[in-house]
């Protein structure tokens, strides 16, 4: 493996884009750059530190077992195939709908792969997304760390998020192809992130590989890494800003310590080669054991899995915006447990009934006539109805669960 080096002087290195911009963009450019590089202090928000300490060492010892369990998972092979399947059953085992889990197919090297991609709506910003990623492929061994221990990150942190409303979606991918040269991120960028008019609005993307730390080891510190490339390095400034947010986010919701790094052959980088924002976890104590028979649980440390899992839920947190209420809708005014956005809606409108179950909805017209009707799925907080082809106006969308009946009043244009 490539030697990592680590970038201590990260603030001096996360101002060089800046003196570029200085130098070779318009005013206009150059504000909007100062401005997104301003780092604004982050303090620890109580309810995303309460449920950063709901994360499971107990799950995360099982995701770890589990993973270990099928093998080499390499291209082509049943392990491969085998692990895909069991990371789908975790997802439907949290509640994820079964339209919210979408395999993406590609074929190299002579075999079929497949990453997975499970999404999480937001209540305010649908259409933009948080990327929480790693990959599940191991070569030479069953990848304990690399990337088992990734995988076992996310895997916890998609299932303390299910039931959180959050402003922006947030999207879990398991990545495949990694260990062959990033060919699943890569297929997945060219194939669904520039494969729309305009492509895909990510917020961030972090990347989860080799968490793992080395068993026998002080491990008490994680590397946070940014993007300091030259081709393009218009990103460079966005992207240690939200490191630098990644790392406070450690710090505020785990145990542990931060260093800064830079992004390195993981499976941000096509992203990263795309003009997007991002940032990544990585271990300090870098374990000699990946791509070899070695990779096993005996060598990672299990309490440091958990550790960054921790983290992580914080940053998943702050970077997707999540509500910090959402328990307390209240019988005061249930009304306010539910909401919908946009408003006025043009061809979608999507419903957050919060903690409300067994829910029917109804759309009248001004008239009083019924257009649509419908249940509200109880394993999805946030769901869609289709408006693409009502009339605009004004309409009263009605939802009834139980005794409780809640009217909001919509404007479709």
């Amino acid at each position: 493996m490539v030697e990592r080096r680590f970038a201590f002087d990260y603030i001096r290195d996360a101002l060089n884009p800046i003196v570029m911009h200085l130098i070779f963009s318009r005013l206009t450019g150059i504000v909007v750059l100062l401005i997104s590089s301003v780092c604004f202090p982050q303090s620890l928000i109580p309810y995303y530190n309460e449920v950063a300490g709901q994360v499971s060492q107990a799950n995360i010892n099982q995701s770890l077992s589990s993973f270990v369990s099928f093998g080499v998972k390499y291209r082509g092979t049943s392990a491969q195939a085998n692990a895909l399947a069991w990371l789908k059953s975790k997802y439907q085992e949290y509640g994820y709908a079964a339209s919210d889990i979408v395999e993406d197919p590609f074929t190299y090297g002579g075999a079929t792969c497949k990453n997975l991609v499970v999404t999480k709506i937001g209540t305010t910003y649908p259409n933009t997304f948080v990327i929480i990623d790693g990959h599940y492929d191991t070569v030479g061994g069953p990848g304990a760390n690399d990337n088992g221990s990734g995988t076992a990150v996310i895997l916890e942190v998609a299932r303390l998020l299910k039931n959180i409303p959050t402003e922006y979606s947030v999207k879990f991918i398991h990545f495949a192809g990694e260990e062959d040269g990033l060919v699943g991120s890569q297929h997945y960028v060219d194939n669904v992130v520039n494969a729309t008019s305009p492509k895909m609005n990510i917020r961030v993307l972090v990347n989860l590989d080799q968490v793992g730390g080395v068993s026998g080891e002080v491990n008490n510190t994680i590397t946070c890494e940014r993007d300091q490339s030259n081709s393009p390095w218009t990103n460079n400034a966005a992207s240690s800003a939200r490191t630098t947010e990644l790392a406070n986010c450690m710090e505020l919701y785990s145990v542990l310590e931060t260093v800064i790094s830079n992004a390195y052959a993981s499976d941000y980088v096509p992203f990263e080669d795309n003009g997007e924002i991002i940032t990544g976890l990585f271990e300090t104590n870098e374990s000699p054991y990946p791509h070899g028979p070695n990779d096993v649980l005996s060598n990672v440390d299990p309490v440091f899995v958990y550790n960054v899992a921790q983290g992580m839920m914080g940053a998943a947190l702050h970077f997707a915006v999540a509500c910090t209420d959402c328990n307390l809708a209240t019988q005061e005014n249930p009304a306010d447990a539910i909401r919908v956005f946009p408003n006025p809606a043009e061809g979608m409108l999507w419903v957050n009934k919060g903690n409300f179950q067994d829910c029917d909805y109804a759309l009248f017209n001004v008239l009083g006539q019924r257009v649509a009707s419908g249940k509200l799925r109880d394993s999805a907080i946030v769901e869609a109805i289709a408006t693409d082809r009502l009339e605009r106006g004004s309409y009263i969308l009605k939802i009834t669960s139980g005794a409780v009946e809640i009217e909001k009043k919509i404007i479709i244009k």
